[in-house]
C-alpha cells in the first residue's frame, strides 16, 4: 500500500518540539543523550532508538547544519581509499554505500556515471593507472556484495562516446575516456531529514535550536535558542557527536579540520551532462576534481583538501584560492574555461579528522590533511562521554553503531544488537514500487514513498504546485511539507538546508519572502 500522508510519528514540527523539549528538560532521566544532529549524529539517535532506548538528541542549531550539508553528495565506494592502502576503510565505505543503495535509503542513494577524459594532460601511464583503479573498485563492489544491476562496471569510452556524455569536454587531442560508477545521494541534508524523522518514529525526541552549555557523563546543561531559556537533560549515557565542535564539548580531543571547497554552476554553462566528470589533479596520483550535475539546474564542482587553522565558524568562508583552483583544473578540460563571474554560489565543509599524528616526522610540519585517515573513532572521556569523530558520510551508519556500542558497554546499559543495516529510512522502498509511485519523478527521488503526499498539496491547492523560482523546481508545496512534517523553523531551515536554493545567494534572496509567507501558512495550520 503506498502513502498518501506522512507518518505522522515521524514528522518533526515546531509544536512536537516544544512539547518534547520540556519532556526531556524535566527532571526524568533518559538512556541515551546525543549531541549533535548531523549525519552521525541522527543516525545514533536512531541506531539507539531502534534497539529501544530512552533517547533525546540535540543541535545547536539545524538538522545537518553542519559537515553534512556541505558533502559531494556522494556515496563512495572506498576507491581513493585503497591507494593508500587503507582496504579495511575501503570495504566498509563499500559495504555501507550497498546498505545505503539497497536497503536503507534506495529512493536518495543511485548509482552516478563518472567520465575520465584522456586528454592530453592525461598520460597513458596516468590512465591505466586510473583504469586499475576503476577496477578494483568493481572488486570493491563484489566484496561488498552489491548487484551489478545497482552499480554497473567500469568501461572504456570512445573519444565520440565520451563527447557524448560530456559535450563540453575540448575535442582536441581526446583519446577516449574511462566510464565509472559510484553512488550518489539526491542531496545529503535529506538524507539527514530522514534519519532525524525514521529516529523520531522509533520514539527518538529531536530537538533543533538546543544548544549545550556544558556536558558530562551524567547529562548537559542546554539552553532553548528560541526562548533563552535553561534546562537540563540528565542521561544514563551520553555521545558528543558534534563534529569539527567535539573539541568545543570534551576535553582532549583534537580535530584537524580540513576544508572541502565546491563551486556552484548554472547548469547551462557546461551543457547537457548525462554523467559526471573526473578531473586528475596535476601531480597528483589519486585525487580529482569532480563535476556532479544536481538535476536541478545547478552544476557543483570540487572539492578542495586544504587544512584549516585557527577557530571553527558557523559556516566556513570560501577562500578565492580554492576558486581560482578549482578553476583552472575544469579549464584544462573544457573546451571554454569557466570564467570567475559565471560562478553563481560556493560552499565550504569542514571535515572533522582526528589529529592523532601531529607531525610527519621528516621536517617538523604538519602533515597534509589529505594524508590523515578517513577511519573513524570513538573515544570514552574519564567521566565517560563518548565521542564519535573522523569518518565520512558514507559511513555514517557503522559511526553511529559503534558509538552507541561503546556508550551502552561504558555506562553498562543493556542494548540489542544494531538493527539499521536492514531498517529503512522514512520513505524507502523496492525499486518497484518506487517507480509505481503517482508523482513527479524528481519527487519520488526527494521523498520517497511520500512523494505522492508531497504532490497532493499541490493538486488540492494549485497556489503550492508553483515553483517558488523561476528555473528552479522546488515548489511551495515542498517548502510547507518541510515546515508540517521536516522540522524546519525559519527561512534559513528552508532555503539552506531543506532546499539548497540558498547556496546562490541572489536566488536566496530572491526566495525569502516566499518562504516567510509559507512559515506563517503552516504556523497557522498547525500538524
Amino acid at each position: 500500500m503506498t502513502h498518501t500522508r506522512a507518518d505522522v510519528g515521524s514528522s518533526l514540527s515546531a509544536h512536537r518540539r516544544s512539547r518534547e523539549l520540556a519532556e526531556a528538560a524535566d527532571g526524568r532521566v533518559v538512556d541515551v543523550l546525543v549531541v549533535g544532529l548531523g549525519a552521525t549524529g541522527a543516525g545514533a539517535a536512531l541506531d539507539a532508538a531502534a534497539r529501544g532506548l530512552d533517547v533525546v538528541a540535540v543541535d545547536a542549531h539545524d538538522l545537518a547544519f553542519g559537515t553534512s550539508r556541505w558533502s559531494s553528495k556522494l556515496i563512495h565506494g572506498g576507491l581513493r581509499y585503497l591507494a593508500s592502502a587503507q582496504f579495511d576503510v575501503a570495504h566498509e565505505s563499500a559495504v555501507e554505500r550497498g546498505v545505503l543503495m539497497t536497503r536503507t535509503a534506495p529512493h536518495l542513494v543511485a548509482a552516478q556515471p563518472f567520465v575520465l577524459p584522456l586528454t592530453p594532460l592525461v598520460s597513458r601511464a596516468q590512465a591505466s593507472l586510473a583504469w586499475a583503479g576503476f577496477r578494483a573498485g568493481d572488486v570493491l563492489r563484489l566484496a561488498a556484495r552489491t548487484p551489478r544491476q545497482v552499480l554497473p562496471a567500469p568501461r572504456r569510452l570512445t573519444a565520440t562516446e565520451t563527447r557524448h556524455l560530456a559535450p563540453s569536454v575540448r575535442s582536441a587531442g581526446l583519446r577516449g575516456g574511462l566510464l565509472s560508477w559510484d553512488g550518489k545521494v539526491t542531496d545529503d541534508v535529506r538524507l539527514v531529514t530522514a534519519l532525524a524523522r525514521t529516529a523520531a518514529g522509533h520514539g527518538a525526541r529531536v530537538l533543533t535550536r538546543v544548544r549545550v552549555l556544558e556536558l558530562t557523563g551524567t547529562g548537559a546543561r542546554i539552553r532553548d535558542e528560541l526562548t533563552g531559556e535553561e534546562g537540563e537533560i540528565r542521561a544514563r549515557a551520553v555521545i558528543n557527536a558534534a563534529g569539527v565542535w567535539a573539541g568545543d564539548l570534551v576535553e582532549g580531543i583534537r580535530i584537524r579540520p580540513s576544508r572541502g571547497t565546491h563551486l556552484v554552476l548554472r547548469s547551462e554553462r557546461l551543457g547537457a551532462l548525462p554523467a559526471g566528470l573526473h578531473i586528475p589533479i596535476p601531480g597528483e596520483t589519486n585525487r580529482f576534481v569532480l563535476v556532479l550535475p544536481q538535476g536541478d539546474g545547478r552544476v557543483y564542482v570540487g572539492l578542495t583538501d586544504e587544512p584549516v587553522e585557527g577557530g571553527i565558524p558557523d559556516v566556513p568562508d570560501v577562500p578565492e584560492t580554492d576558486i581560482g583552483f578549482l578553476l583552472d583544473v575544469l579549464g584544462s578540460v573544457l573546451d571554454t574555461p569557466v570564467a570567475r563571474d559565471e560562478v553563481v554560489g560556493a560552499f565550504a565543509g569542514l571535515r572533522p579528522l582526528l589529529d592523532t599524528s601531529g607531525h610527519d616526522g621528516r621536517d617538523g610540519a604538519p602533515a597534509r590533511t589529505s594524508d590523515i585517515s578517513r577511519r573513524h573513532a570513538v573515544l570514552t572521556s574519564p567521566d565517560g562521554i563518548t565521542t564519535i569523530v573522523g569518518g565520512k558520510l558514507t559511513t555514517y551508519r557503522r559511526m553511529a553503531q559503534d558509538a552507541v556500542d561503546a556508550a551502552t558497554a561504558a555506562r553498562g546499559l543493556a542494548a540489542a544488537a544494531s538493527p539499521t543495516a536492514a531498517l529503512p529510512l522514512v520513505g524507502a522502498a523496492a525499486p518497484g514500487r518506487l517507480r509505481a509511485l503517482s508523482a513527479p519523478r524528481r519527487l519520488v527521488r526527494r521523498y520517497g514513498t511520500e512523494a505522492e503526499a508531497v504532490h497532493a498539496l499541490a493538486v488540492q491547492d494549485p497556489a503550492l504546485a508553483e515553483p517558488v523560482l523561476p528555473g528552479h523546481p522546488v515548489t511551495r508545496a515542498e517548502l510547507l511539507w518541510a515546515v508540517r512534517h521536516e522540522g524546519a523553523l525559519d527561512e534559513s531551515d528552508l532555503l539552506d538546508r531543506r532546499t539548497r536554493i540558498g547556496l546562490v545567494p541572489e536566488d536566496r534572496a530572491e526566495v525569502v519572502p516566499v518562504a516567510r509567507e509559507v512559515l506563517a501558512e503552516g504556523a497557522a495550520t498547525r500538524h
